[in-house]
């Protein structure tokens, strides 16, 4: 079950590094791709870095409506990743070719892509002294956490608990290969 998660906490969602699917819509339109460079920047506000090609229908959609939803992919859905990480938005309505269920968000209009484990509800920073020139330069955009969500079963609000094999996430190597999260190793003393 969905649950909130502490925007102070929403850091965790992200902080092992896995690889994310990214939503964008504006107006009728809507997008999802998969992205491997996304990362948490700051706890409170919480906040992310992304990396986003411009040209891209996601970028071009983040960039109209200022918005977007980062989700994090179960290995259960490592094809759909995979596809939607190498089909070009412009070409195809990648919701409808791979059936992509979603629900509203809170606080966006982007979408929450369904069968993942966590998302995060951004809206992009728009500081035109340093923002614009970091994405017209690297298509590095900084973006805002306004709500966080997981499934209660993979994290507890505090930390990532995975109940299965399936119920993992994911890590892109290259060339549509991942690795699943692995065991947690005993805490530190």
């Amino acid at each position: 079950m969905r649950k909130a998660v502490e925007l102070r906490r929403a850091y965790r969602l992200l902080n092992h590094g896995p690889t994310t699917l990214v939503a964008a819509a504006h107006g009728e339109a809507r997008n999802v791709m998969a992205a491997a460079w996304v990362m948490p920047i700051d706890f409170d506000p919480p906040k992310l870095a992304l990396v986003i090609a411009e040209g891209t229908r996601t970028r071009m959609l983040i960039d109209a409506s200022g918005e977007l939803v980062v989700s994090v992919p179960s290995v259960a859905q490592a094809a759909l990743v995979a596809a939607v990480g190498t089909e070009s938005g412009h070409e195809v309505d990648k919701f409808a070719r791979h059936a992509i269920g979603s629900a509203p968000a809170s606080q966006v209009a982007a979408p929450l892509i369904d069968g993942c484990l966590a998302w995060l509800e951004c809206r992009l920073l728009r500081d035109d002294a340093l923002t614009a020139p970091l994405a017209a330069a690297h298509d590095l955009l900084l973006a805002e956490v306004v709500a966080a969500w997981a499934e209660d079963d993979c994290f507890d609000g505090r930390e990532w608990h995975f109940p299965s094999a399936e119920r993992r996430s994911l890590h892109h190597i290259s060339g549509g290969r991942f690795f699943a999260t692995g065991e947690p190793l005993p805490r530190a003393s």
